[in-house]
């Protein structure tokens, strides 16, 4: 017994599962994930499988997860539908091609569809925790994701208790969910360190079937170290939010970032971190990574709010070593609270996102590669893009050697209209879209985030949309796309008309 609950081993867990159950699985990006149980629910669909009999289960998250996880489950083909978020290569193969059925959600709407009971009914939560009382009162590990309304609402409870994570991380957490519709109140966040929640999160003891004792490392990958074109990137995203400060338009003492996660990302961090005219800031974000850690240990990032701490083997470590000189100044929420849409605004967040591809009118695709193949997800780009202070998307100018330019004619799938997103930036420049026209934006972006190889074919596209508000050749708008399509090289598109 642990805590007073049965203690479990991961197959004894797995085995409680029936097919075509709804699983919510907690974490948010690999770090809280659980690894135990779904290695074993995998092992078991293989051997249902091998019987002839159906095994799958629907897997809701918080985010991504890790291999042992999503890869597994993936792997065994043991998962009937995904949502909300994926970064798993078996995973995405499985979706791009039908096997899977995946379908993509803004991060910060998961929890309340799941309560609204939008997805169905949720029959297991399978939580990672650090700390468990006997009536039922759990600490979790180094993520909130999705984890509070998943054990509030599922009708059974597999907890795995992850001695990796110290005891200590009590303090660390703020769980808050918010009433539903038509009690609902204001979230009352004003400033990033705000508290407005418990430390724990309470679960009905007679919900928990057992508890597995587990010693795993979250499986979260050490970022690249910024190279030429991510550090340009950084210091154009500096350099334009220092002359914003400059100019009066952000406040003398900044506003909270929010950054998305990813190698750009932590350049840009570092960035801003060294620049002489900006000061130290505070995060509101989701996903607090190694660059995150690194500048408040420098004292250039005064506080981190997110929803995981999706950072490193060796940074976590030392995190957990120096932990209490970090108290006060970290906190996780669900992500319902990190993403809100309402914080979001009321704080006046900078938001910092990544694009995979983007138009000439500031149209972003986040998620499909040629508008066919999803790449990850939206995640929680959508619900801070939206509501922010000022809307930053980054991206290189090109990909793949040259042969690919993330700016195209027009997306390939929309995520992020031009009405959301309000600054672009290259490691050629900036394009300062608020308050221009679309041909404005255009010239912009050509002009400022382009790379020189593709400006001729941007510019003799924009030269054929005549008199337009939105200039546009239906000819020739994916012109860019099937020229790599057919022969592997944007750079040989041919503007029929120019």
């Amino acid at each position: 017994m642990i805590a007073g609950f049965p203690e479990l081993t991961a197959a004894e867990a797995a085995s409680l599962i029936k097919d075509n159950e709804n699983i919510g699985f907690g974490g948010f990006t690999p770090a809280g994930s659980p690894k135990a149980v779904s290695r074993e629910i995998a092992r078991r669909a293989i051997e249902e499988h091998e019987a002839g009999r159906p095994f799958s289960v629907g897997v809701i998250t918080g985010a991504s997860t890790g291999p042992s996880l999503d890869g597994v489950l993936a792997a065994s083909d043991a998962i009937k539908f995904r949502t909300p978020y994926q970064s798993d290569p078996e995973l995405r193969k499985r979706i791009n091609t039908g096997k899977t059925q995946f379908f993509d959600m803004h991060l910060s709407q998961l929890p309340q569809a799941v309560r609204y009971g939008f997805l169905g009914d949720v029959d297991w939560a399978i939580v990672e925790v650090c700390d468990i009382k006997p009536g039922g009162e759990v600490v979790l590990t180094s993520s909130v994701g999705a984890s509070p309304t998943f054990l509030h609402k599922a009708k059974r409870v597999i907890l795995e208790l992850n001695k990796r994570h110290p005891a200590a991380l009590r303090g660390f957490h703020d769980i808050y969910e918010p009433d539903d519709p038509p009690t609902r109140t204001h979230i009352p966040i004003y400033h990033p360190s705000d508290r407005i929640g418990s430390e724990t999160v309470m679960i009905d003891p007679a919900k928990i079937a057992g508890v597995v004792a587990t010693d795993l490392d979250d499986e979260v990958s050490a970022f690249d170290e910024p190279n030429d074109v991510t550090k340009k990137i950084g210091e154009n995203v500096a350099d334009f939010l220092a002359g914003e400060l400059r100019a009066g338009r952000i406040a003398p003492d900044f506003l909270p970032i929010q950054s998305g996660v990813g190698n750009v990302a932590n350049a840009v961090l570092f960035a801003m971190g060294g620049h002489p005219d900006i000061p130290a800031f505070s995060m509101y974000t989701e996903v607090i990574q190694d660059s995150v850690i690194a500048l408040m240990r420098q004292n250039r990032i005064k506080f981190a709010s997110g929803s995981s701490l999706t950072i490193s083997p060796e940074v976590l470590d030392g995190l957990y070593r120096d932990l209490e000189s970090f108290r006060g100044r970290l906190l996780l929420r669900p992500q319902e609270i990190s993403n809100h849409p309402e914080v979001v605004r009321r704080l006046g967040i900078i938001s910092i996102n990544t694009a995979l591809e983007l138009d000439l009118y500031g149209n972003v695709n986040s998620t499909h590669v040629m508008g066919r193949q999803m790449m990850n997800g939206i995640g929680g780009s959508g619900d801070f893009t939206r509501n922010a202070f000022i809307s930053v998307f980054t991206c290189p100018s090109t990909v793949k050697g040259g042969k690919i330019s993330p700016i195209v004619p027009m997306v390939s799938h929309l995520d992020h209209s031009e009405h959301s997103v309000q600054v672009i930036v290259t490691e050629h420049g900036v394009a300062d879209l608020r308050g221009k026209s679309p041909h404005e934006r255009a010239r912009l972006i050509i002009e400022k985030c382009a790379d020189p190889s593709y400006r001729p074919l941007l510019e003799a596209y924009l030269a054929l949309g005549g008199e337009a508000h939105t200039p546009q050749s239906f000819d020739n708008a994916y012109a860019l796309h099937r020229a790599f399509l057919a022969a592997g090289d944007m750079r040989t598109a041919v503007i029929a008309g120019s």
